[in-house]
């Protein structure tokens, strides 16, 4: 889900001015983080979102963990971790002694076996399972737990330290069906102490974990908004105390690094927005020279300034800056709006002119500005016409994963610092985007680049990739987003709350 690749804080002074109520005079108080990120499940095999994720990362442990900047996991659950017998087709891990779930039970290796099958046994529509592919099957001995792969995967490790990796007590969670209900079994920094979906949840600080953090964090509450609009109303009523993910890009833009009575950090990151085309016989966008009219009628320029007012940064690329592999392929191949490019491609395809499709995207934030400024750029041509309609996140996941919907635009957060976060999730067969999208050439290459452990060789292959991708056009890059957090003046740590990891790091805040 996401990676950052350089930091800048851009204000870390002021005084004053800043009073939530009740008062900060007592540091045990619950430091207050709203978020437009929404939750889809508590039960890591029910939930592949930023929103869950991000909760994941404060309740459960994986057996691995990444540091704040880091680009290859350290042990959280486990003591030690690594590759066996040659090949990067065996991982093995030992756990830590004495990790205890709330119930008192002792973490085994058995719970590690039994939260890794579950997840494949599930096999939520949109769940993790895709990030599996890979594993054959787990064995749990004691307190050793070992990942037999189907294929060399020198990814796996990375993959390990993800929401997919969250282990839960195998007492406590059904192995063939989602949990229900607002409990949660793990032995995360943080334990949930309540959960009202798409309002709050409290999160206390876990007296009994062990792993890579040092030093217990605050108690936390997130409180999550149904929109952009609605995260600025609470930050500018003193409603919360940290404010990310996001406020509307006209907040964001107008931020002043000199403003006394907050704190802004704002860093480069490989979050992504693509537009997803349908590729299936029963899509008006079936066939590919529709596909690659469309891309020829997107400017991501206007895109970004209009709608986005330079917040984001227009892309061309399945795999975005600051990633191993990038390049601009969708430059490459569609330079430019080009209308009469456009229609010869349609008119070669013998559809009927204007193709008409629909565009879905999730209800909140600038998404409905966005589909606008798109259905007017490709109706502008006369070659389309495009119904667009915005739904509930829950609704709309189920609607994609559902291959449903002709094109929709989505947001992705690297799950972890590899370009094969945005390979097999997003363009191999059975991808979690669900385009219905299939090629051997991509397929290959994402299995060939796993087997590398020297990350440093795979660049080329991942140029090759996106050359494919831009070909096919299962999707459309959109932009690149900047990573924006807020702050008040007495709170620290906010800069280290995402650096792209796929954690939420809630411990590194803190009263100051």
């Amino acid at each position: 889900m996401r990676i950052l690749t350089t930091l800048l804080v851009l204000a870390i002074v002021g005084v004053g001015g800043w009073q939530l109520l009740p008062s900060k005079d007592d540091k045990n108080n619950a430091i207050v983080v709203g978020t437009t990120d929404a939750v889809t499940s508590l039960d890591p095999a029910g939930a592949y979102d930023a929103g869950s994720w991000a909760l994941f990362s404060n309740v459960f442990q994986s057996l691995l963990a990444f540091e704040p900047g880091g680009v290859q996991p350290v042990p959280d659950a486990a003591k030690s971790c690594g590759f066996v017998g040659g090949g990067l087709r065996t991982y093995r891990c030992e756990l830590r002694e004495d990790l205890k779930f709330p119930s008192g039970r002792t973490m085994t290796a058995e719970d590690v076996k039994f939260s890794f099958d579950r997840i494949k046994k599930v096999n939520s529509d949109v769940g993790p399972g895709p990030l599996l592919s890979t594993l054959g099957s787990v064995e749990a001995d004691g307190m050793t737990v070992t990942f037999n792969l189907s294929t060399p995967d020198a990814t796996f490790p990375l993959k390990v330290a993800t929401g997919v990796g969250s282990i839960v007590d195998h007492t406590r969670y059904p192995s063939n069906g989602l949990r229900t209900g607002t409990a949660v079994d793990g032995t995360g920094p943080y334990e949930l102490k309540g959960y009202a979906k798409d309002k709050s949840a409290v999160l206390a600080p876990n007296g009994s974990y062990k792993g890579a953090i040092s030093s217990a964090g605050r108690p936390v509450e997130l409180r999550y908004y149904d929109d952009a609009a609605t995260l600025d109303k609470a930050w500018n009523d003193k409603q919360i105390d940290v404010a990310t993910r996001t406020l509307p890009p006209k907040v964001l833009a107008g931020l002043s690094p000199s403003d006394p009575k907050l704190r802004v950090s704002v860093s480069d990151s490989s979050e992504t927005r693509n537009l997803y085309l349908n590729t299936r016989a029963s899509s008006p966008l079936h066939d590919v020279r529709v596909r690659r009219a469309i891309a020829w009628l997107i400017n991501r320029e206007q895109l970004t300034n209009t709608v986005y007012d330079g917040t984001v940064d227009a892309l061309y690329s399945l795999i975005p800056a600051g990633i191993t592999g990038h390049n601009t392929a969708f430059f490459d191949a569609y330079p430019t709006q080009d209308a009469q490019r456009a229609r010869t491609l349609l008119t070669e395809a013998g559809v009927s002119i204007p193709v008409s499709f629909t565009y879905a995207y999730r209800k909140g934030g600038a998404a409905a500005e966005e589909a606008a400024e798109l259905k007017r750029q490709l109706e502008a041509s006369g070659l389309f016409k495009v119904d667009t309609k915005g739904y509930e996140w829950s609704d709309f996941q189920k609607l994609w994963a559902g291959g449903e919907l002709d094109a929709y635009a989505v947001g992705w957060v690297a799950d972890y610092p590899d370009p094969d976060t945005f390979g097999s999730p997003l363009v191999g067969t059975g991808s979690s985007m669900n385009t219905g999208y299939s090629s051997k050439t991509v397929d290959s290459l994402i299995r060939g680049t796993q087997q590398f452990a020297d990350r440093g060789r795979i660049a080329a292959d991942f140029r090759t990739l996106q050359t494919e991708v831009a070909h096919d056009v299962p999707l459309i890059p959109l932009w690149q987003r900047k990573e924006y957090v807020v702050s008040s003046v007495d709170v620290g740590g906010s800069q280290y709350l995402s650096d792209g990891s796929g954690s939420f790091r809630l411990w590194k805040l803190d009263w100051i």
